[in-house]
């Protein structure tokens, strides 16, 4: 079999809303979920011995053992049907931790690429359980514009037009997940309900910003540029503005690199 190609696109939360912890510890959320033209690069193969090869300007942060996300992806999938074993070349081209769900979309991607391998779908309850690899891992499965609530294995895709272009500013620090969500030290067992539609906010940006405090530096670069809105994606540290058209996002990205060199910018089509 040959191998193929898959592009894990970076997840950006257009909204999210935290609607509280559940008994259970978990938090719900309720969150409109786009893809950015910017992501990592997969190619999978079949070969008698797994292996994972990482290229790219983040390669370095990426663990090589069984604890990457892509060989829990791969279990996961064997668990379901039967995969050859595989080698992944992974060009790995988005920060790490930093909201825009990296490994939750080279796993998602991997997914799609292990199905087109062996002619094999999932169902909807298949896609669902896949939140059991992370919240994140179902959208960036199907890859395509959604309204996710739950924990994650909620989806509904979305019809509503979106926005063209935006521009990505991330200031190079790892933002964890699960210390933002202590940070925001919600009390177990109280929920609110679901806006009736959905706002243009992140719940869990105040939250992030006391685990970062770069972010806030990001958001105001952001706030002084023509792009609207300007919010955090996930639990940071990556942030983005809403641009009119792919141009405007290019002109807008050459400025902040200018001004600020050391940060990660880019400008992407939305979709």
């Amino acid at each position: 079999m040959p191998a193929v190609l898959e592009v894990a696109h970076a997840k950006i939360n257009l909204a999210l809303h935290v609607l509280g912890r559940r008994p259970d510890g978990y938090h719900e959320i309720d969150s409109v979920v786009a893809f950015a033209g910017v992501g990592d690069r997969l190619e999978i193969e079949p070969s008698p011995r797994k292996a994972l090869l990482v290229t790219g300007p983040f390669a370095a942060a990426v663990p090589l053992g069984d604890d990457n996300i892509i060989w829990k992806a791969f279990q996961h999938l064997n668990g379901v049907m039967s995969l050859p074993s595989v080698s992944v070349k992974l060009e790995k081209n988005l920060p790490v931790a930093s909201g825009i769900g990296g490994g939750s979309a080279d796993a998602g991607a991997i997914l799609r690429g292990l199905l087109r391998l062996v002619e094999g779908t999932l169902n909807q309850a298949q896609i669902a359980a896949l939140a059991a690899i992370g919240a994140d891992v179902p959208v960036c499965f199907v890859g395509k514009p959604a309204h996710m609530t739950g924990l994650g294995e909620k989806l509904s895709l979305l019809t509503e037009h979106l926005p063209p272009a935006l521009v990505l500013v991330n200031p190079l620090v790892a933002c964890s997940t699960a210390d933002v969500f202590k940070a925001m030290a919600l009390p177990i067992g109280v929920l609110r309900p679901a806006p009736v539609q959905a706002v243009w906010r992140n719940d869990m940006t105040g939250a992030a910003i006391q685990v970062q405090p770069m972010i806030s530096g990001v958001l105001s670069a952001l706030h002084k540029t023509n792009l609207y809105p300007v919010l955090m994606s996930g639990s940071g540290a990556t942030c983005f503005g809403i641009a009119r058209s792919f141009e405007e996002a290019e002109a807008v990205a050459a400025t902040l690199c200018a001004q600020h060199p050391h940060w990660w910018v880019k400008p992407a089509r939305l979709g």
